[in-house]
């Protein structure tokens, strides 16, 4: 956990300020986009020990891609806010997060790692509000990725959080992407293969053989402009 004026500190330098609910409480990290209207909305769910002060990098890309705004959620525990972290604890969040968005753009839906299953999550609570989805090192339930790393114990009988992105997305029928790194060892690719083979509704698969868990976030603006273009039809 860090301090409220840590973050702030953080904020300024990533050139993000608060986002905020109606009771004035911070829920998160947002950039506007430089070039308004803007053209939709992106909603990032971080991975496991990110914040959201350490997603400026994907408003950077994306922004330079598109004129999207970038609202990033911030979990429970995390940061500077109040809470634990739990399934049900980010779920709420990301519950909250989706209201807040409105229904007056689209919205994009990024998931990193441990937050695709946030982000199947809301895409299949929410599927008419959500217009596209990318899932960067995705899982088709976390109980699976449990099992791979303690291959003695029966994880699926102990995993309490199970996260289970495929049993979400059979909700949602929009564009799904899926990225996945072929030396990930934290998700291996498989996990990313199977919600990918699963998901019947449109969908495309980016592959990066020598990625690993962190670089194949590391995506160029030309890169996301390809998935805002599977996004709105294009490529597909």
């Amino acid at each position: 956990m860090f301090t409220r004026e840590q973050v702030d500190d953080f904020a300024r330098a990533a050139k993000l300020e608060r986002w905020k609910n109606s009771g004035g409480q911070a829920v998160g990290m947002k950039r506007l986009s430089p070039v308004q209207p803007a053209e939709g909305r992106v909603l990032l769910v971080y991975g496991n020990g990110s914040c959201a002060t350490g997603c400026a990098r994907y408003a950077d890309v994306i922004q330079k891609a598109a004129a999207l705004d970038v609202f990033i959620l911030e979990y429970p525990g995390y940061a500077d806010r109040a809470g634990k972290p739990s399934q049900e604890s980010l779920f709420r969040a990301a519950d909250e997060g989706m209201r807040l968005l409105g229904t007056n753009a689209p919205v994009y839906l990024v998931g990193e790692s441990l937050g695709t299953g946030v982000a199947a999550y809301l895409a299949g609570t929410y599927p008419g509000k959500v217009a596209g989805v990318v899932l960067l090192a995705p899982y088709n339930r976390l109980a699976d990725v449990a099992q791979y790393h303690v291959r003695i114990l029966p994880v699926h009988w102990l995993l309490v959080e199970r996260f289970p992105s495929e049993d979400y997305l059979r909700q949602y029928h929009g564009p799904v992407g899926v990225l996945v790194g072929g030396k990930d060892h934290v998700v291996p690719e498989r996990f990313g293969r199977r919600l990918y083979e699963g998901y019947a509704g449109p969908k495309r698969m980016w592959e990066f053989p020598e990625a690993n868990h962190w670089t194949v976030t590391q995506r160029t603006p030309g890169e996301w402009k390809e998935i805002v273009d599977f996004w709105h039809g294009k490529g597909r």
